[in-house]
């Protein structure tokens, strides 16, 4: 592996590589802080720009794009509540409410470094590994991903902090949400209410902006300007030390839980954020500080998040299958320059492979260099007055969502998302159940359906593989070990009061 990587960096660090790498960190960064705007979109738009440029630099460039989001997804995420990537959904948990507490620098610098300790780890595990992980994701059935995904929407129900009946009712509203359309299989309109529109359902980027974005700029227009979240001391920007020895572990585990979920195709990239903050939250003495500024809610969501986005090159580059839609526009980027991913890549492409996998690890140490000496001038927004910043807000909003598809009613189905956000949190409902139930449910759906035909309807199907076997007693586990505290904390209050 050493001589591959020394052909990798020798590839990686030519001039015109370099600057492709260095431009897509750019961009991904750029698109990442940007609300509404995507890596799908970035990707669309610029690939037709790949063409004139050689394999090896068009993947580095995308690649640098995609990862590149994750950094840049966090800032909003941490500045304004408002995630500039999915993936970046849990760090408002935690990320925000230090920005509240005058620790948004703080929060910026544990993003920043967690992410490049994530990716650093990440290239080696690409590097070292594409080959057996990619065949074990491989060997994975129907059933074991709808249980791997219902144990994801179990992670989203014990992370809520409120009711978990609420929390099972938002995932449900998420799931009959993600429905919406034109079903794939018979081609049946579902919930579209004739609307042509809707045909094509819901984007996640519509709803994540108007649960996230507009409904949390009406929830603190209706507090008042002495209620906005970012009117506290903007503090130090850098960590202190019990912040740095609180992030490092949540870190490492973040990074390990990403790397194994980025692998398997379908939302891992999504999940490992969700796993990670379960998992820090669970492992933590003082697990009620999570939801009011703990560090390690930062760290390791942070951490798995940009493990999870390069990982997800492995079945990409050793099976040719495309983990998400992003990963799909690169197979097609690589389709229109005559290479075809799987195991070949490794013998007839060996540049191509190990000269992306160095790239990253240039790309990592790019993002650190280029966001670190960003963190003042990110803190900077903290400053402007609510009457401007957030005006430019639902610009970019607009901007982005209107980008992507040019269809006036996304900017329509935003607002209505912003006022279903805001009475969601007047009835105590939290969004963040919501929009892992809407992201998972396609997959979810597509699962379920397809491992009832391959077993002609039969519903011991979904307990025929030991690994779903484990994952279903993992999520059952889960659920009652997070359900019997409550239940007997219930059960002591009425005592208390009779």
């Amino acid at each position: 592996m050493l001589s591959d990587l020394a052909l990798g960096f020798s590839i990686a660090f030519t001039a015109s590589n370099l600057l492709l790498c260095l431009l897509g960190c750019l961009i991904g960064t750029l698109i990442g802080v940007l609300p509404g705007i995507g890596p799908i979109a970035t990707v669309s738009i610029l690939l037709p720009f790949t063409f004139g440029i050689s394999p090896v630099g068009s993947m580095i460039m995308l690649a640098g794009i995609y990862y590149g989001a994750q950094y840049g997804g966090s800032t909003t995420a941490i500045l304004v509540r408002m995630p500039g990537e999915a993936s970046s959904i849990v760090t408002t948990i935690d990320g925000h409410e230090m920005a509240r507490k005058g620790r948004a620098g703080a929060a910026l610098a544990i993003a920043a470094l967690s992410s490049f300790a994530a990716g650093s780890v990440a290239t080696l595990v690409i590097g070292a590994f594409a080959r057996p992980l990619g065949a074990v994701a491989l060997l994975l059935g129907p059933e074991d991903y709808f249980a791997l995904i219902l144990l994801g929407l179990v992670f989203s129900i014990v992370l809520a902090s409120g009711s978990i009946l609420k929390a099972i009712v938002a995932v449900l509203i998420g799931i009959i949400l993600a429905s919406v359309g034109t079903d794939v299989e018979t081609g049946v309109q579902r919930l579209t209410f004739g609307q042509t529109s809707l045909l094509e359902g819901i984007g996640i980027t519509v709803l994540a902006m108007g649960l996230f974005g507009v409904g949390e700029i009406l929830r603190n227009l209706e507090e008042g300007e002495s209620g906005r979240p970012i009117d506290a001391a903007i503090g130090r920007l850098w960590p202190d030390r019990d912040e740095m020895s609180r992030s490092a572990a949540p870190a490492l585990r973040g990074t390990m839980i990403g790397s194994l979920l980025g692998v398997l195709p379908g939302s891992g990239t999504l999940l490992a954020p969700f796993a990670s903050y379960v998992l820090e939250k669970k492992l933590s003495r003082t697990p009620e500080r999570f939801g009011h500024g703990a560090p390690e809610g930062v760290a390791g969501p942070e951490a798995a998040n940009n493990a999870a986005a390069q990982t997800c090159f492995i079945p990409l580059m050793s099976l040719g299958l495309p983990p998400n839609a992003v990963m799909a526009l690169m197979l097609g980027a690589l389709t229109i320059q005559g290479i075809a991913p799987g195991p070949q890549v490794f013998t007839k492409n060996p540049d191509l492979f190990w000269g992306m996998v160095a790239s990253m690890w240039i790309g990592n140490v790019m993002l650190l260099v280029i966001n670190l000496p960003l963190i003042g001038l990110w803190v900077s927004l903290l400053r402007v007055p609510y009457r401007l910043l957030y005006p430019a807000i639902l610009l970019f909003c607009c901007i982005g969502l209107f980008s992507v598809n040019r269809l006036p009613a996304d900017i329509y189905f935003m607002a209505a998302f912003g006022v279903v956000g805001l009475f969601l949190v007047k009835l105590g409902f939290e969004s963040t159940p919501l929009v892992l139930g809407f992201v998972l449910g396609d997959s979810l759906e597509a699962n379920f359906r397809r491992t009832l035909i391959l077993a002609d309807g039969d519903w011991t199907a979904f307990v025929a593989s030991p690994l779903a076997v484990i994952l279903l007693v993992a999520a059952g586990v889960l659920l009652v070990f997070t359900l019997l505290p409550r239940a007997r904390k219930g059960r002591e209050a009425i005592f208390t009061e009779a």
